[in-house]
């Protein structure tokens, strides 16, 4: 039997570990998976080492008082390692924790495959010099990302983005209206805070007063907060005194519903963008961290977009509200243009089509690319 130690840290990589090991399974039926994950990937059969939630964390003053608990956590995963003794160690995104475990296992474990590559390429270029050594291969998620990992040995391929098999263009709006009960003329507004519970805290506050500057404007709309798995409470409970309840959905396939039905979105930057683009909705990005995650963001990053569908399309095709820009008067100032403009909308949308189409691979779907090049590696 073939073993695979497994290891997403957060929402994103929950789902693409969830495709992943399905891949894996259709091609090799006697793999077994151990590891660290969340609700997807326990759909799957995976029992969590650790609530995976407790690695979601971003920001270095988010980070700073959790430091502690993640060393303790990061000590017991390299030990369920090295007592499992897997053949493959499968990292997937989170490098804050995953590159620490590659780093103590070492090439003399099993062999070591990092899944979604260090967006290095967008911030502090010169780590790419820590990174030979840490795997065997590289699983690469944008067209660009090869060019910039293979002159520096670090084993690159492209797999393709999972989110072009994710179904988030299939949603169903007669579905979601009808479930919802909603009136002929509402008009759904899909609200993204995020999967972290430290974005939601910042973020929510600022979805509400944007929304109470809207609906007198929009008295028709109807705001849809998408809950990520495990924060859902924590969602529930942030959004209880706002003046109209919004819609929660929790799982993919009423998310998805949502975008079908919605009329724009608010999100904050991410996969996010790549899912309701898929869609067809309509987008304001934005995003808001500690003022000294801000602070030393903004002398880091080297590209021009925050928005991974900007990044893709070489364009602004949705507007980045970011930082002191994440505020209730510019958010719905721009939401109220894009739900009023349907040529702004339109433009949008033809943008998306072009700036998805280079995230396919050359051969096969994303998930089925990504398990061959794993497999190869037996």
């Amino acid at each position: 039997m073939t073993k695979i130690f497994i290891i997403a840290g957060e929402a994103s990589g929950d789902v693409l570990g969830f495709r992943l090991m399905q891949a894996l399974r259709a091609k090799a039926p006697e793999i077994s998976f151990s590891g660290i994950g969340g609700a997807r990937m326990a759909e799957a059969g995976l029992t969590s080492l650790f609530p995976m939630q407790e690695l979601a964390l971003m920001g270095l003053a988010e980070i700073l008082p959790k430091v502690l608990h993640l060393k303790q956590r990061l000590a017991q995963t390299i030990e369920a390692i090295r007592t499992e003794k897997p053949d493959i160690l499968l990292t997937i995104d989170s490098p804050g924790f995953c590159l620490r475990v590659l780093r103590a296992i070492g090439s003399s474990g099993p062999k070591r495959v990092h899944y979604v590559a260090p967006q290095v390429w967008a911030w502090r270029q010169e780590r790419v010099k820590h990174f030979p050594g840490l795997w065997d291969r590289l699983l690469c998620l944008l067209p660009f990302e090869p060019d910039f990992f293979a002159p520096h040995g670090l084993n690159p391929v492209f797999t393709g983005h999972p989110v072009l098999e994710s179904g988030a263009n299939k949603g169903d709006a007669a579905r979601f209206r009808a479930t919802h009960n909603l009136a002929p003329n509402a008009i759904p507004l899909v609200l993204m805070p995020g999967s972290r519970v430290t974005e939601t805290k910042r973020l929510l506050p600022v979805f509400k007063e944007t929304l109470a500057r809207l609906q007198p404007q929009i008295p028709s709309l109807v705001p849809v907060v998408a809950a990520a798995a495990g924060i859902a409470e924590a969602v529930i409970a942030h959004t209880a005194d706002w003046p109209m309840q919004p819609i929660i959905v929790r799982d993919v396939a009423e998310r998805y519903d949502a975008f079908s039905a919605a009329h724009a979105g608010l999100t904050k930057s991410g996969t996010s963008t790549l899912e309701l683009a898929m869609a067809g909705v309509p987008m304001a990005v934005t995003y808001k961290v500690n003022p000294i995650s801000a602070f030393l963001g903004r002398r880091l990053i080297k590209v021009p977009y925050v928005a991974m569908i900007n990044l893709l399309g070489g364009q602004a095709l949705v507007p980045e509200l970011l930082q002191e820009d994440c505020r209730s008067d510019r958010l719905s100032e721009t939401l109220f243009d894009l739900l009023n403009d349907p040529p702004m909308a339109n433009t949008q949308r033809a943008g998306f089509a072009t700036a998805l189409a280079s995230l396919r691979a050359p051969e096969g779907m994303p998930s089925d690319a990504a398990a061959q090049a794993i497999l190869e590696l037996l």
